[in-house]
C-alpha cells in the first residue's frame, strides 16, 4: 500500500457512528465498479487472509449483496447488504447485517445503515464511508469485533487489486 494515501478512521460515540475515509490511486469509475460488481468485490471485500463468495446480488435500489467472508479454515460468515439509494459514481446508501447462509438477519448482531461516497482529488479517487448504528452498544461491539483493523486489511486488499487494472 502507498502510505501516503489518505486512510482516516473516526468513531463518533455521540451519533453511534463511524467515519472512513480512504483515497485510491485510480480513478473514479474503476473504483465505483470495485465497490458495486459482485465479481470485483469478491477478490478484494474481506479482510487478509480472508476471501469472499457472493451468493447473489443485485445491485439496484432495493436490491441486495448476500455474501460470506470465508476464513482460511473454509469458515464462512455470512451478510446481507440491502441497497436503498444509488446515484451511479457519487454515492449510494444501504442497510447492511449479519445473516445466515439463507439471508436470515442474525438480530442478536448489530446492523447500520452505510453511505459511501465517492469523489475524485487529483487523479485518485477519495471514499467518504459513514456508517451508523442504532446503539452505542452496536458501535462498542463492532469496535471490539476489530471493525478499524479489519476495514485497512481490507481496503489494502482493494488498492493490490486496483494495481493490476
Amino acid at each position: 500500500m502507498n502510505t501516503r494515501l489518505q486512510f482516516d478512521f473516526q468513531v463518533n460515540r455521540a451519533d453511534n457512528t463511524l467515519r472512513l475515509i480512504r483515497e485510491f490511486l485510480a480513478e473514479r469509475p474503476l473504483v465505483w465498479d470495485c465497490y458495486t460488481k459482485s465479481d470485483l468485490l469478491d477478490q478484494w471485500f474481506a479482510p487478509k487472509p480472508m476471501s469472499t463468495l457472493t451468493r447473489s446480488m443485485e445491485f439496484k435500489e432495493g436490491g441486495h449483496w448476500h455474501y460470506a467472508m470465508v476464513d482460511v479454515e473454509g469458515n464462512k460468515y455470512w451478510g446481507l447488504t440491502k441497497y436503498v439509494e444509488i446515484k451511479p459514481i457519487d454515492y449510494y446508501t444501504a442497510v447492511d447485517a449479519f445473516s445466515n447462509e439463507q439471508g436470515e438477519i442474525n438480530n442478536n448482531l448489530p446492523r447500520a445503515r452505510w453511505k459511501v461516497e465517492f469523489s475524485e482529488s487529483g487523479g485518485n479517487t477519495i471514499v467518504h464511508t459513514r456508517v451508523q448504528y442504532n446503539s452505542l452498544a452496536d458501535l462498542e461491539s463492532v469496535i471490539e469485533m476489530g471493525m478499524q483493523e479489519g476495514m485497512r486489511l481490507t481496503l489494502e486488499k482493494l488498492d493490490e487489486l486496483l494495481s493490476t487494472f
